[in-house]
This record gives C-alpha cells, sequence and structure tokens, in this order.
C-alpha cells in the first residue's frame, strides 16, 4: 500500500509495541505488544459468519462460546477447548477474517483515526500478525483488485446483473455472486449471505465487470450550477450591447 493510504498511526503504535484498538473510518484494528491480533469492518462478515454460514459451527455453539467465554475474552479457546472446532480450522477462518476486515479498515480514508489504549477484543488470543504483514496483504489486495478491472465503484454499489452475456466461461463461485445480483445488495451483502470473505467477492465482482457479465456504474456526468434569476434578469452590458450591434452590422454587409 502506497505512504499516502497506510496509517501513520499503526506504524507509530507497532513501533511502541502498544495494546488496544485502532479504530478508523471502515474499521477497527486491535493490537497487543504492537501486532495486530484482530480486525473487524462493517464492510466484511465477522468471524462468527465464516464460521457459521459454512457450517463449520452451529450458530447455537457460537452463541454459547460468546455467552460463557465472550466477558474473559476467550472465545476462540473456548471453541477448542469444547471441541467445536479444530484449532487449525479456528486459525485459518481467524486469519482470514482478520485480513479481510484490515483491507477495508486500511482503505484510504479522510477520517479521524483514534486509538483506545488498552482495549481487547472477545475472541482472545489466536494466531498475531505484525503490522507490517497486514498492510502489505492490504496493499497486495488493492492492487489485485485494480489489476482485474480498475473501477473501484464496483465494490460498494448495488450489484446489477448485465443483460449480455459475459465474454469468458463463468465459475460456480462467480454463479452463486450472479444469483443474488438483483440490483439492491452491495457485495458487503452477497458476502454476508454466502458466508464468504468481502474480499473474495470483489476479485469475483471484478472479474465478472470485466468480463461484462455485471454493470460498472459510472460517474453521473457534472451538471453547470444553475444561473442565478438576478443574473439572468440583467440587462446586456451597454458596451456588449453595441458590440453586437456592430458585428450585425458588418455581417450585413458581407
Amino acid at each position: 500500500m502506497s505512504p499516502a493510504t497506510v496509517s501513520p498511526m499503526l506504524v507509530r503504535l507497532a513501533g511502541e509495541r502498544a495494546t488496544g484498538a485502532l479504530l478508523r473510518d471502515r474499521g477497527t484494528l486491535y493490537l497487543v505488544d504492537g501486532q495486530v491480533v484482530h480486525a473487524e469492518s462493517p464492510a466484511a462478515p465477522g468471524i462468527d459468519i465464516l464460521l457459521t454460514a459454512t457450517g463449520r459451527l452451529r450458530p447455537e455453539g457460537w452463541q454459547q462460546a460468546v455467552d460463557r467465554a465472550g466477558a474473559r475474552g476467550f472465545v476462540g479457546r473456548f471453541l477448542v477447548e469444547s471441541g467445536q472446532v479444530a484449532d487449525g480450522e479456528l486459525e485459518i477462518c481467524h486469519l482470514g477474517a482478520l485480513h479481510d476486515a484490515a483491507f477495508f479498515a486500511l482503505a484510504p480514508s479522510s477520517g479521524p483515526t483514534r486509538f483506545r489504549y488498552g482495549v481487547a477484543h472477545w475472541i482472545g488470543p489466536v494466531h498475531p500478525v505484525s503490522a507490517a504483514v497486514v498492510e502489505r496483504e492490504a496493499a497486495r489486495r488493492r492492487d489485485l483488485l485494480d489489476r482485474l478491472w480498475p473501477y473501484p465503484d464496483v465494490d460498494n454499489a448495488p450489484v446489477v446483473r448485465a443483460r449480455r452475456r459475459p465474454d469468458t466461461p463463468v465459475t460456480a463461485r462467480q454463479r452463486a455472486v450472479l444469483a443474488l445480483a438483483d440490483g439492491a445488495m452491495t457485495p458487503q451483502d452477497i458476502a454476508r449471505a454466502l458466508g464468504r470473505p468481502a474480499f473474495h467477492i470483489l476479485i469475483d465482482i471484478r472479474r465478472l465487470a470485466a468480463a461484462g457479465a455485471v454493470e460498472t456504474p459510472r460517474a453521473p456526468v457534472p451538471q453547470a450550477p444553475p444561473v442565478p434569476a438576478w443574473v439572468a434578469g440583467m440587462t446586456p452590458d451597454p458596451d456588449v450591447a453595441l458590440l453586437r450591434r456592430l458585428r450585425d452590422a458588418l455581417e450585413a454587409t458581407l
């Protein structure tokens, strides 16, 4: 990710080995001793959705873990120790959710960035990741999306299926995305409905847009501002009116 899009505060906090929550416009990164231990974003399905929507974990099992271990910040450990999720399976799912949310949280932002020291996430320790690795992965993902189809408006707009046939074959996962492209659901809505990371959905949508299978939103043409009534009602400047009469007279003699 280019220096302009990385949170300078995250770099500083990593160097300080800080512990707490870094709050940005599009998400939150949780740090322990300067390492990222979890991330959340409204644009990305949480680890609960990734675990339950695919059948890896029963919804009631997740709720039990939150009720019994959430206040102590050991939900992840509870899931493993109770035999509901294997250790490796939890780690893979957790890393997927972390990088998915961090991608959105580290997106370019003009809003304030704040850090709350000492704040911990209820999932508890699973697999810490260095801040440098998180930033590098976010940069790689953004570059990949731009190479696939350099129109980021498709990432947030309702997905509209195109009328013409796509130029390339559609995969099974892409067909699942197209089945939900009703013109109302956004990529984030589709990710939650399918229980898949939002970034994976964005890859499918950009590829589908490049193939012509979904519409790419076009920026509206800027409209000229209306002329104020007091300007429209003004009489022409006398000098301008004289020049117009001279022009008309010269044209009449040609």
